[in-house]
C-alpha cells in the first residue's frame, strides 16, 4: 500500500510537471486571470472607485453606456484579429522551420515562454473585455457605469498592441537559424554543465553488476526520462542497487531488458521501479537530455547540405557549435551514477563520447564528403578536440579513428588533387 502511494505521488508530480511545461498552461492561466480580474474589479466598483475617478479625471472615463459597449466590442474584435494573425504567422514560420532546418526544433520554438505570455495576454484581455461588456447595463447615471473597469480594458488592449509588435519582431528573429542553433546549444550546454558540476569531487566507482537479475519493460516507446530521486529512495529503502540498461531517448519494445537490480524484486517492487521510467512516444526535451541537442544541431547541418538547400555556411556554423559541445562533453565521466552519502547506488547508462561523435561524423561524412569547406571544418574540429585539455587517451584514439574514416571518404570523392593535398596536410596535424 505504501509503495502504491509513493508511486501515485511521483506520478502526480510528473503530471504537474507536464502540465506546467505545456504550451497551453500559461495562456490558459492568463485567460482565467482575465475572468478573475473582472470579478475583482466588480468588487472594487462596488466600493465606489468610478465616482471617485469621475470627480478627479473625468476625461479618462466613458460616461455613456452605448459608447462603452461599442468601444469594448471594437476592442474585442481587434484582439481577435490580432490573435488570428499571430497564429497564422506562427504556423507559417513553423512550417518553414520544419522544412528548412529540422522538425525536431519545432517543439522548442512553440515552447518559448515569452511567446506564451503574449498569447495569454491576448486571451486574458479578450475574456476580460467580453465579460465587462456583458456586465454593462442600460443606465442613465454615469456613476453606475463600470468606468474604471472599462478604462482597464482599454489599457490592456493598448498593451496587447505593443505586445503584438514585439511578438512579430521576436518570432521573426527566433526562426532564424542562428537563433535556433544558439537556443539548442545553450540548453545542451547548461545540461552538460549541471551534470559535470554534480560529478565534481566524486570519484566514480563502477558497480559490479555481474550476475544481477534483469527486468524487462512491459510497454513500448521512447525512454524520455528517469525519476532519479525516486530510484535513490527506492534503493535506500530496499537496500539494493540498480543499473539501467537502456540509454535515454532509445526506442524499446515490450520485453526489452530495462534495468538490473542487485536483489530479486517482487511484483509490486518491479511495478514501482518501472513507473520511475517515463516511457512514451511524446517529444523529448533538450533540458533533460543533452544528447538531443547534438542530434538537433547535426540535423540542421545535414539539412543545410541537402541538394534542395545547399547552404554550406549553415553547416559550418553547426560544426562550430558541435565543437564546443564536444569539448565540454570530454570533461564528463564515461559513467553516470546517482549517489547517496557519497556511495553509488544507481548506475545510469549513457551514450559514450565514442558513440556520440561516431554518429555525428557518420552523418556529416555522408553529406559533406564532396564539399571542401565543410570537410576542412570537420578536420579542424577533430584537431581542436584532439588538442583540448579535456581530451584523454581513449578520446584521442577515437578522434584519430574518426579522422581516418573521414579521409577515406574524402579521397574517394574529392577529385581535385590540390584540394586533397590541403586536407591531407591538415589531417596530419591531428595524427601527430
Amino acid at each position: 500500500m505504501i509503495s502504491r502511494l509513493k508511486t501515485l505521488y511521483w506520478n502526480f508530480k510528473a503530471l504537474l510537471k507536464r502540465i506546467s511545461h505545456s504550451i497551453a498552461f500559461i495562456p490558459g492561466a492568463m485567460g482565467l486571470s482575465g475572468i478573475l480580474l473582472v470579478i475583482l474589479l466588480h468588487y472594487i466598483e462596488e466600493l465606489g472607485i468610478t465616482p471617485y475617478l469621475v470627480e478627479r479625471i473625468p476625461y479618462l472615463l466613458i460616461n455613456n453606456q452605448s459608447t462603452a459597449s461599442t468601444v469594448l466590442s471594437y476592442l474585442s474584435a481587434g484582439i481577435i484579429s490580432i490573435m488570428v494573425f499571430s497564429f497564422s504567422l506562427v504556423m507559417i514560420l513553423l512550417n518553414q522551420a520544419g522544412n528548412n532546418f529540422s522538425p525536431r526544433v519545432i517543439p522548442g520554438l512553440i515552447s518559448v515562454r515569452k511567446h506564451q505570455i503574449i498569447i495569454g495576454l491576448y486571451l486574458g484581455t479578450l475574456l476580460y473585455n467580453t465579460f465587462v461588456m456583458i456586465g454593462i447595463k442600460p443606465v442613465t447615471d454615469q456613476f453606475n457605469l463600470p468606468g474604471f473597469s472599462i478604462l482597464i480594458g482599454i489599457m490592456l488592449t493598448i498593451l496587447c498592441l505593443f505586445a503584438f509588435i514585439y511578438f512579430i519582431d521576436s518570432i521573426s528573429k527566433s526562426i532564424q537559424v542562428h537563433s535556433i542553433l544558439e537556443s539548442v546549444f545553450n540548453k545542451s550546454k547548461r545540461r552538460l554543465k549541471t551534470i559535470i558540476k554534480n560529478e565534481k569531487d566524486i570519484i566514480p566507482v563502477k558497480l559490479n553488476t555481474l550476475g544481477w537479475p534483469t527486468y524487462p519493460t512491459d510497454i513500448s516507446g521512447y525512454i524520455r526520462n528517469i525519476n532519479e530521486q525516486a530510484l535513490i529512495n527506492f534503493c535506500v529503502e530496499n537496500d539494493c542497487k540498480i543499473e539501467t540498461l537502456q540509454i535515454n531517448g532509445t526506442f524499446i519494445t515490450k520485453g526489452t531488458p530495462l534495468f538490473s537490480c542487485s536483489v530479486q524484486l517482487e511484483d509490486a517492487q518491479l511495478k514501482e521501479v518501472r513507473d520511475y521510467f517515463a516511457i512514451n512516444r511524446n517529444g523529448e526535451d533538450v533540458n533533460e537530455n543533452y544528447v538531443l541537442g547534438f542530434k538537433q544541431i547535426t540535423e540542421i547541418g545535414i539539412r543545410a547540405m541537402s541538394p534542395g538547400i545547399n547552404d554550406p555556411g549553415t553547416a559550418i556554423t553547426t560544426i562550430d557549435y558541435l565543437t564546443e559541445l564536444f569539448s565540454i562533453l570530454m570533461a564528463k565521466n564515461e559513467q553516470f551514477y546517482l549517489y547517496k552519502d557519497q556511495e553509488p547506488i544507481v548506475q545510469i547508462r549513457i551514450i559514450s563520447f565514442k558513440e556520440l561523435i561516431s554518429q555525428v561524423m557518420m552523418s556529416y561524412r555522408q553529406y559533406c564528403k564532396q564539399d571542401m569547406s565543410c570537410a576542412q571544418k570537420l578536420i579542424i574540429m577533430l584537431l581542436h578536440l584532439r588538442n583540448h585539455p579535456n581530451c584523454n587517451d581513449n578520446e584521442s584514439q577515437t578522434l584519430s579513428l574518426e579522422l581516418k574514416k573521414l579521409m577515406i571518404d574524402l579521397r574517394t570523392n574529392i577529385e581535385n588533387e590540390y584540394d586533397l593535398e590541403v586536407l591531407e596536410d591538415l589531417s596530419k596535424q591531428v595524427q601527430i
